[in-house]
């Protein structure tokens, strides 16, 4: 049993592999940010010149992050990261309900569509592979993410732009 996890591991495609590059880019972001507090008010994206102008083809902008600042995704990843590393249900059992109520909860909440995920059961390998792509993607932009937020943030505290 031993072997397979060491087997999983050192392949560096495998999931575990995604999650601790993740983590560990969290952390060095968590580590390198000393002062969080400086990241108000910065916006997510640095802007090229071309970025500023007028977009008038009515195009979504390419990023569609909710986030209005770089503060704001600098929490969202450490709650992200926090959330794998403690588990979802953490603030969930706060409540004191069981794990039980709250799957059945959860299962009732969840919008009856048959767009993307057959209803039933019938094709779990399907739908296993179909969440695990997307796991794959949103923990690799994730990791992608935490670094430019790390590597933008000493970039502004070495080039002084903090200090007014």
């Amino acid at each position: 049993m031993m072997q397979i996890s060491s087997d999983s591991a050192s392949n560096k495609h495998s999931l575990i592999n995604v999650m601790h590059r993740f983590i560990a880019a969290a952390n060095n972001m968590d580590e390198t940010i000393m002062v969080p507090s400086l990241l108000r008010d910065l916006p997510l994206e640095e802007q090229a010149p071309s970025e500023m102008e007028p977009n008038n083809n009515n195009q979504e902008p390419q990023c569609s992050n909710k986030q209005r600042d770089m503060y704001e995704h600098y929490l969202l990843l450490k709650s992200i990261k926090n959330d794998m590393e403690w588990g979802m249900l953490k603030k969930e059992m706060s409540s004191g309900a069981s794990f039980l109520e709250m799957a059945v909860k959860q299962e009732e909440q969840q919008p009856v569509t048959g767009d993307l995920l057959p209803a039933d059961n019938t094709d779990l390998e399907y739908q296993f592979h179909y969440h695990l792509r997307g796991l794959f993607g949103v923990l690799s932009k994730l990791t992608t993410q935490a670094d430019n937020l790390t590597n933008r943030y000493k970039r502004e505290i070495g080039g002084g732009n903090f200090m007014r």
